[in-house]
């Protein structure tokens, strides 16, 4: 198995390595890690009743069976102090994948320190050596490091809004007394330029930003730009603005941080950017990377259905507020990962 270039060879760095693809450290996860590319990678809430166990294959049985190729294997990995549990669930779902063609070759269990390997009865301990090592190696790839949870990362989303808020009323003022276009220019003009040198737009640019963004011919321009070569800067401005944008104009820069999340391989982030955009301040692009998230859609199968993903976005009714299933699960990946809630919680 090699996330981000990683080799892994024992069950003490496979656990190791899982934060740094998830891009969170789980808890009380199972996570489903393919050994070829192909297959997404995923996390879901460790399912404790057989109808939560049978809710999980559900959510998952569509992107494995679509997925899966001859000789397609994968690892169950169940980070829980309820062993009983993970055995349990992770049978389940070995059964069910056995059934669409993907061998389940490991099945492992973990409390944090201690593990067991289900399907040999072999087990160990978690090292902190092996820990380190992994994350100097992944440092070296340029990834940057886990979140110490799930819900560490969404809180990175959330920072100080007042200041954009107190400049709204006359960003309006301004967009209304401008044009469209000349607001479309000015937009596309100042994220390339964010792109060249990475700076934080000021609170009067963040705020004229985020007017025009709700010109939907300026949303879509800004979309357009978008690629999976350069989804870490359009990570980096739509994650910024996110964070310091009031309710109001929140939806537009959560949605583009979803989508180039999801772009980028990074599905947890793209939920919890999904989970930024308010009840009632809905926006149609979010069903494109709810979708694209729910199905497992590959990253680079964007590119071949862009115009027609484009079109449906368009289409769509702007009531849509995205909100996963109550079964949190969670995809990223050069595969595809990623993070949702349990069905029906």
């Amino acid at each position: 198995f090699a996330p981000m270039d990683l080799v892994v060879q024992s069950p003490d760095e496979l656990l190791a390595a899982v934060p740094h693809v998830l891009g969170f450290k789980p808890e009380e996860s199972i996570v489903l890690v393919p050994f070829r590319p192909g297959l997404p990678i995923t996390r879901v809430d460790l399912p404790r009743t057989a109808a939560d166990r049978e809710e999980v294959w559900d959510a998952l049985s569509g992107p494995y069976s679509r997925h899966a190729r001859p000789g397609a294997r994968l690892a169950i990995i169940c980070v829980t102090e309820d062993r009983r549990s993970a055995e349990l669930a992770s049978q389940h779902l070995a059964d069910r994948l056995q059934g669409v063609g993907v061998d389940t070759h490991i099945r492992l269990w973990s409390d944090g320190e201690r593990w067991r390997e289900f399907n040999t009865g072999q087990t160990g301990l978690q090292t902190p050596s092996t820990a380190e090592r992994i994350a100097a190696a992944t440092v070296l790839t340029g990834a940057a490091q886990p979140a110490a949870s799930r819900e560490s990362l969404a809180a990175s989303m959330v920072g100080d809004r007042e200041p954009i808020a107190q400049l709204l009323p006359a960003a309006r003022t301004a967009a209304a007394a401008s044009k469209p276009a000349a607001e479309r220019d000015w937009a596309l003009g100042r994220l390339e330029q964010f792109h060249v040198d990475g700076n934080r737009l000021s609170d009067v640019d963040g705020a004229r930003m985020l007017v025009a963004l709700e010109t939907i011919s300026t949303r879509d321009a800004l979309w357009e730009d978008m690629s999976r070569k350069n989804s870490t800067s359009h990570m980096a401005i739509w994650t910024d603005l996110t964070r310091r944008g009031p309710d109001e104009v929140r939806a537009a820069p959560a949605s583009m941080l979803g989508f180039a999340s999801w772009l980028h391989g990074d599905g947890a982030k793209a939920w919890c950017a999904l989970d930024q955009v308010p009840v009632d301040r809905p926006c149609s692009m979010a069903a494109i990377v709810a979708s694209a998230l729910q199905n497992g859609i590959h990253p680079r199968e964007w590119e071949r259905y862009q115009t027609q993903m484009r079109d449906i976005a368009a289409d769509l009714d702007e009531s849509f507020v995205p909100k996963p299933p109550g079964q949190q699960r969670d995809i990223p990946g050069t595969q595809p990962v990623t993070d949702r809630p349990t069905p029906g919680r």
